[in-house]
């Protein structure tokens, strides 16, 4: 079986390729470059954060000749044989936690490095030895040969001896930042030849939790369903609730609206989206809610209420644990918001929340004729957006890079796309939507017919990610004199 899944494929191999824990590698690096080597190490912290991939580097670089800045030259005998060195032993506390285990090895310290400087055990989950295991294991660990290191994880460092703690340095392990697990699945995309939308590698970031090695898994697992991870993919095979999900629940808090809280909640429940997951993307959407709310200057009132549905959802957050079923005390809990005295809006405040927020969600077409619903809940959507944020100075830089689009479609010979483009005017240019408007219905027409052709062109073209939208002449008009800049359509 040649085929290896992406994690083991790209698992580091020297320092410089380790993500997300730069202290660590320095401490470590600078530690062989000094000849400052302790006996005994323990790694400590989140699941597939590095700390095994870590381990073996060290051990690694601690035993290649010719390490340089403390990176193994990958040349060298010792290098090249790692993975099968007799002077590299592994060891698994999961299933060989018993004191015959550490007698083993207690025995096998006395014994020499074969070909290596150092003999180094490496033992993985070491929390699950047993009390009889530590008893054995303290006096080998307090003093060991002198060319003898152990290097020890777990993700539960609170069952870990203190009398064992005491013996090692200790390294604390973070959840990678999620920018940086992005960074990554990018660099992989490219070099596995996989396509990829931002927004769903965002998306996979965050599920990932900080864990690397269940960010590529996914991404592993995704590659094999579609030519392209994307959102639809994604939701399809993972449980997964985007901003919009949120906004929408957040506009059923404030609109006291019941009936399509309680629907939105289950819909995310039953997609099966983790609870966790759930509750905190909710508390950072609201986070960034409520920063906005304070940039914008809006009332007291709307910064209090926000901030009291931040607090009510960090407290579930902190004893979810302790509950059977976290949707139901989500629901119960949102609940409290509807219909409340204390928590009543006046229409002017309520319109300060939906107002000069852009509506996210677009139609889609339930058939294989269109990729967009072009009803007119999506073209008041789309106008919506559109005068959300324009500028003059965004609607210059469109017209220039339209007209050059026009020129190249025109050079391609694509005469479908440009009999379209062509006589099509940009109106209004905000940073996520374009208003073009026609002469002819028939162009308006085709325009919206082949809005995903349109888009996907340009957008390819200027790496930019516009939603668009073509109307005549006429209703541009009207469109423009009827749009209250202070209320959504």
């Amino acid at each position: 079986m040649n085929y290896k899944v992406l994690y083991r494929k790209y698992r580091p191999s020297n320092f410089d390729q380790l993500v997300g824990q730069d202290s660590i590698v320095r401490i470590l690096k600078n530690s062989i470059i000094e000849d400052k080597i302790a006996h005994a190490y323990i790694f400590t912290g989140p699941r597939g954060t590095g700390k095994t991939s870590t381990a073996k580097i060290f051990a690694k670089a601690l035993n290649c000749p010719n390490a340089k800045d403390g990176i193994p030259c990958e040349e060298c005998e010792n290098c090249i044989n790692f993975a099968t060195s007799p002077d590299i032993i592994e060891l698994d506390a999961a299933s060989n936690n018993g004191v015959d285990n550490i007698r083993d090895i207690k025995d096998s310290v006395l014994i020499a490095p074969t070909s290596s400087k150092y003999k180094i055990y490496i033992i993985d989950e070491v929390h699950m030895l047993s009390n009889s295991a530590w008893n054995a294991f303290l006096k080998t660990l307090e003093e060991p040969p002198q060319n003898v290191i152990f290097i020890l994880a777990t993700t539960e460092i609170q069952k870990v001896p203190i009398t064992v703690l005491s013996r090692c340095q200790r390294f604390d392990f973070n959840r990678i930042d999620r920018e940086l697990i992005q960074k990554q699945i990018k660099d992989i995309c490219k070099k596995e030849d996989i396509k990829y939308q931002d927004d769903a590698v965002t998306e996979i970031s965050y599920l990932s939790d900080g864990c690397m090695r269940d960010a590529l898994s996914i991404l592993d697992q995704l590659s094999k369903v579609s030519d392209e991870i994307n959102m639809d993919v994604l939701k399809q095979n993972y449980g997964t609730v985007t901003d919009e999900d949120i906004d929408a629940i957040y506009q059923n808090i404030v609109r006291n609206d019941l009936d399509n809280l309680i629907l939105n909640i289950n819909n995310i429940k039953e997609s099966g989206v983790d609870i966790k997951i759930f509750i905190n993307k909710m508390i950072e959407n609201f986070i960034n809610k409520a920063i906005d709310m304070k940039k914008k200057n809006m009332s007291s009132a709307l910064f209090n209420h926000i901030k009291e549905i931040i607090k009510i959802l960090n407290d579930l957050l902190m004893n979810i644990n302790n509950t059977t079923n976290g949707y139901l005390m989500l629901q119960l809990n949102l609940l409290s918001f509807i219909n409340a005295d204390e928590n009543k809006m006046s229409s002017r405040e309520i319109d300060q929340i939906v107002s000069k927020e852009i509506v996210k969600n677009d139609i889609y077409s339930n058939t294989q004729d269109a990729y967009y619903r072009v009803c007119d809940e999506f073209i008041n959507i789309r106008v919506n957006n559109a005068f959300t944020g324009a500028t003059k100075e965004l609607k210059n830089e469109f017209i220039e890079n339209w007209n050059k689009f026009i020129e190249d479609i025109r050079n391609e010979d694509n005469k479908e796309l440009l009999n379209i483009i062509k006589d099509s005017i940009p109106n209004v240019v905000s940073p996520t939507n374009v208003i073009f408007s026609t002469k002819r219905e028939a162009i308006k027409t085709l325009g919206n017919s082949r809005l995903d052709i349109v888009e996907n062109n340009y957008n390819n073209a200027f790496n930019t990610k516009y939603k668009m939208l073509f109307l005549t002449e006429s209703e541009w008009k009207k469109q423009a004199s009827s749009f209250d800049k202070n209320k959504k359509y």
